[in-house]
């Protein structure tokens, strides 16, 4: 049986892995196993309840619960507690949790009180949902991304906020001048994360944010490590198509860290394994093709192809001609 890991944020991640199983059972990809392992620094306390939100849009998309016009959250759901605690006036208003979707949150609540580690949480979850991949959470450890942006009235400058305020109720819209992962350094990789990856024949990074998604997961020690050493060939999928992202916000994410928003640029920033990087190959979009000889300069495997995720039927080519690519 053939062993796929895959290195997951949400919206972008999961519509991958969407499409990757549509092309295993559709005969078009090899029958695989599938471990995917999900980003977790988005993570927050929301009402004294925990939320994961990048876990549950994998684990919601894969288990045919997901709102698929949102791109996240529960379908059919509805809002009235959210309305409730806007009555009492109760911060914060800008992140509202759905009805459906709470159930989830404070089950994994109890369960992370009662002393069960988020990857056995994560794992309880799953056994409802039945996502056929088996999911885990980058570290059970408690790491947060957080985001700085300027800030005339404080004395440095600057306002340090958690990266979802500045998704949510900020919406990007402001330049971010740093992006800081607490927590990271300390953190070890979730039971399993490390043997998912060195035990695998290839590794996705899916078209997801390469800053605040994979590379997060990228961030906890052990991680890049194990890429480098992999016996698996590593594969990529820009998120940038003809100089702007798809989905999201990957652009203000890569200019906070000095990357150009190109799909090239993206790939180089991953590097190369044979120079100390993590991609064996690099897939851009056919708008892109111009950037191929740049990536396959610094030693990385690239072609062009279309990467747009119109429906399962596409991503499951995009897979394929990842495999094609590392010869895979």
């Amino acid at each position: 049986m053939y062993r796929i890991t895959v290195l997951s944020g949400g919206m972008g991640g999961a519509r991958f892995l969407q499409g990757l199983k549509h092309g295993i059972a559709a005969g078009r990809l090899p029958r695989a196993e599938i471990t995917v392992v999900a980003n977790t620094a988005d993570d927050l306390w929301v009402h004294g309840l925990k939320v994961c939100p990048d876990l549950d849009t994998v684990m919601y998309t894969l288990g045919d619960g997901i709102d698929t016009e949102r791109g996240w959250g529960r379908r059919e759901e509805s809002w009235s507690v959210r309305e409730e605690l806007a009555a009492y006036g109760v911060e914060p208003t800008w992140f509202g949790l759905g009805d459906r979707d709470i159930a989830t949150h404070l089950v994994r609540t109890q369960m992370l009180e009662a002393g069960y580690p988020l990857s056995q949480v994560t794992e309880a979850l799953c056994a409802r949902w039945q996502p056929g991949v088996r999911l885990l959470p980058m570290t059970d450890d408690r790491v947060e991304t957080h985001v700085a942006v300027a800030d005339a009235d404080s004395p440095s400058g600057q306002r340090v906020m958690h990266f979802q305020e500045y998704w949510v109720r900020l919406q990007a819209s402001v330049p971010a001048e740093t992006v800081v992962v607490v927590g990271q350094p300390e953190s070890t990789p979730a039971p399993g994360v490390l043997e998912a990856i060195g035990g695998a024949d290839v590794v996705f990074l899916p078209p997801s944010n390469p800053v605040v998604s994979v590379g997060t997961i990228l961030g906890v020690p052990g991680v890049r490590s194990a890429l480098t050493t992999t016996p698996a060939s590593v594969v990529g999928l820009s998120p940038i198509v003809g100089g702007r992202h798809v989905r999201g916000m990957a652009e203000q994410m890569l200019a906070a860290i000095g990357v150009d928003a190109q799909a090239g640029a993206v790939g180089r920033h991953y590097g190369s394994r044979a120079a100390g990087g993590v991609l064996d190959g690099w897939l851009v979009d056919t708008a892109d093709a111009g950037q191929v000889e740049e990536v396959e300069a610094a030693g990385i495997r690239c072609r062009s192809v279309p990467l747009m995720m119109t429906d399962p039927d596409a991503t499951a080519a995009m897979a394929r001609a990842a495999l094609d690519l590392v010869g895979r």
